[in-house]
């Protein structure tokens, strides 16, 4: 098997990982950003989980015929990352409404041209 092919779960990251980054930086809409910031935290996700597993690997449970165990800790450290995302998302979007609210719109370009009117 191939180096690529064996990889292929890096590979899956790498591709998330840059699409989130992408859509971060290059889209002017908040709801947009907020997309790329979760498609990006999914490729974390995706990373840790990947590594946790061993393969060949049990759950952790003593028992005579197992001679590898699979480190749990990875996922339960994800399983309170995406608690922590969800939370975090729910207060970007709350956020995102009351910033519409205030401006009259979510996207960065026009919030900034009445912020520097205001400020005049």
């Amino acid at each position: 098997m191939s180096f690529v092919a064996s990889m292929y779960n890096y590979w899956i990251v790498i591709v998330l990982m840059m699409a989130g980054l992408y859509i971060l930086i290059t889209r002017h809409n908040l709801v947009k950003k907020m997309i790329g910031l979760s498609i990006f935290q999914t490729s974390i996700f995706y990373l840790y989980i990947s590594m946790g597993k061993v393969a060949g690997g049990t759950a952790p449970i003593l028992i005579d015929e197992a001679v590898q165990y699979s480190n749990p800790l990875p996922h339960v450290l994800i399983l309170t990352a995406i608690v922590v995302g969800v939370a975090t998302t729910a207060v970007g979007l709350a956020l995102i409404v009351r910033i519409h609210e205030s401006y009259g719109s979510i996207e960065e370009d026009e919030i900034r041209v009445q912020e520097a009117e205001d400020a005049q």
